[in-house]
């Protein structure tokens, strides 16, 4: 079998697992120890002193190195992935009997004192090849042990034998042989139960740390990447672990954080489980002061008497979040509740005071006609009565602005033509007694130019920017121009789009989006609610509206975005 060009190691591959490729390596490296101590103890037995029957020098050194040899061809074997799994185990397992019947048969045959070398070979048999390796050891086992006994009766020996062995009947030799292949398969059986075991635990034992690394790297993953922070401390009030999150939460690096008391990092967090959350202050590094939402709960290990004192450590795990953003806009909507409230109030007190105001107004239209300009007193009353007149128009406008800015209308969209709906515009606006005389408009659109919306909030859009470009436009040289098209959007999608341009100062630089602010204005005679409303209808339409400087003429110039409706 060749080696794979990938980067598995071979052993591994041919073994399938890294356990069983470390059972046969410490089968061989065993192999050694086992036969350097057996053969080191045959040669000091060398000495006629002891009674031990003892294997020649020139044979001793054969076997050694018959031993040597085989473990380390085995290993070339082993490193290179020749074999297969179980055709390497057998052939092991073979010489590993056949090792120890050379052995047995060179010290003595049934009389040597080394017969118990024949377990090693079937214990390790069963343990690397449950129970199919133990049978085939023993069995190999029997059968040579059997092979030698019929050798020592019919004295077939090595010459240095015969005088030290003992002829015995072949009812003794058969006795021997029952009795040792019975010990061999009975070892085998042990040992291979044993094996299969080992193997189902170790299988079991592979499955539970691969399940662990798993769920052990989830949880990493899963700690490292949650937003909120997360503190372990021990009994001793240390910090133990934190996720990254605690250090843009807090601005401490977790090496400095790690080992650290819990109090000295955080000295107003509490280590406490009765409140299920709880807030403090905590200065930052930075100098920056946050508020921190914090809980603790505490992890209690089962009270197993095999415990160790540092297994039933009770940890605390706080968790921690930077809430001061969250307190922030929860201010904010009290606060936007309260001024919904006050314009609720506004909006009622304000649609009270119209109807006196309009009793005035008439009162005074009425007044007005009794008082002539002949004479001073009739004059002045007339002047006084005007004043009245001009006032009342103006508070009722402004009471006007302010409920329609309180209390929008719904719309009603429908397609109608745009420039009709102008000189409706128009024609009002000429009505008016201060509209100048002067004032040229410049429109620019197609005769039958139709948009999709609510013609009287269209009206009142259009009719307040061209009063605003009025108020800003010079005295004398009045001029506005309004533009209608439509556009095809890369998506598809149609909008209309309507420009109001004026020739006046134009809009202040960074006050862009301030203009449509509730009650700002710059105009002495302004109530700050025409834009806003403007605003609020076009958005009302799904809308935009934008101001810039018009490059022409020089003021500003409104553009108002409307979508066409979905078909």
């Amino acid at each position: 079998m060749q080696p794979d060009s990938d980067n598995t190691p071979l052993a591994q591959k041919l073994f399938g697992s890294a356990t069983l490729q470390q059972q046969f390596l410490w089968m061989l490296v065993l192999r050694v120890f086992l036969y350097s101590v057996l053969l080191g103890a045959d040669f000091l037995f060398q000495d006629e002193r002891f009674n031990v029957i003892a294997v020649p020098i020139g044979i001793f050194a054969l076997l050694v190195i018959a031993v040597y040899g085989s473990v380390i061809g085995s290993s070339v074997i082993f490193i290179r992935g020749i074999y297969d799994t179980r055709k390497f185990g057998f052939i092991q397992i073979l010489l590993e009997v056949g090792f120890a019947a050379t052995l047995i048969y060179l010290s003595g045959g049934s009389q040597s004192a080394f017969i118990s070398v024949f377990f090693f070979a079937i214990i390790t048999g069963s343990l690397l090849l449950p129970l199919k390796g133990g049978l085939v050891g023993a069995s190999s086992a029997t059968l040579l042990f059997g092979a030698i006994l019929l050798l020592e009766h019919l004295f077939i020996l090595p010459g240095y034998l015969r005088p030290q062995m003992e002829i015995t009947s072949g009812f003794l030799k058969v006795n021997q042989f029952a009795i040792h292949g019975l010990m061999f398969f009975l070892a085998a059986t042990v040992s291979g139960y044993i094996g299969l075991r080992l193997k189902s635990t170790i299988a079991e034992l592979t499955s539970s740390r691969h399940d662990f690394n798993r769920l052990a790297e989830l949880h990493q993953k899963i700690f490292n990447s949650i937003s909120t922070g997360i503190i372990t401390v021990n009994n001793h009030n240390e910090i133990t672990s934190a996720n990254p999150a605690i250090e843009s939460i807090t601005g401490i690096t977790l090496a400095e954080m790690i080992g650290k008391k819990y109090h000295t990092i955080f000295p107003a967090c509490e280590l406490t489980e009765d409140k299920p959350r709880s807030v403090c202050d905590f200065l930052r590094p930075d100098g920056i002061q946050i508020r921190i939402g914090y809980s603790c709960a505490a992890l209690r290990p089962g009270r197993h008497p095999d415990f160790t004192d540092d297994q039933k450590e009770e940890t605390m795990v706080v968790t921690l979040r930077d809430i001061s953003e969250v307190e922030r806009l929860e201010r904010q909507m009290r606060q936007s509740e309260k001024l919904a409230a006050i314009g609720m109030m506004s909006a009622s007190i304000a649609h009270d005071f119209k109807n006196p105001l309009s009793a005035i107004s008439g009162s005074a239209q009425l007044l007005i006609q009794d008082f002539s300009k002949s004479d001073v007193v009739s004059r002045q009353n007339h002047e006084l009565t005007t004043i009245i007149l001009r006032e009342s128009d103006r508070l009722v406008r402004k009471i006007g602005d302010f409920l329609s800015f309180a209390r929008p209308d719904s719309i009603d969209r429908k397609w109608f033509m745009l420039k009709s709906c102008l000189q409706d515009v128009l024609q009002v606006c000429a009505a008016d007694p201060g509209w100048p005389i002067s004032c040229r408009f410049c429109i620019d659109m197609e005769p039958n130019f139709r948009i999709c919306a609510d013609e009287k909030q269209i009206y009142t859009i259009i009719s307040h920017l061209i009063y605003n470009g009025m108020a800003m436009a010079p005295a004398q040289d009045k001029e506005i121009t309004i533009q209608a098209r439509d556009r095809r959007l890369p998506s598809g999608q149609t909008e209309s789009i309507i420009t109001v341009c004026d020739n006046g100062p134009g809009v202040e630089a960074g006050h862009e989006y301030k203009i449509f602010e509730p009650f700002y204005t710059t105009r002495p005679d302004g109530t700050g609610l025409g834009l806003a409303i403007v605003k609020q209808k076009v958005e009302a339409h799904g809308g935009t509206i934008t101001v810039s400087n018009e490059p022409q003429l020089g003021g500003a110039c409104f553009r108002i975005t409307l979508p066409y409706p979905e078909t």
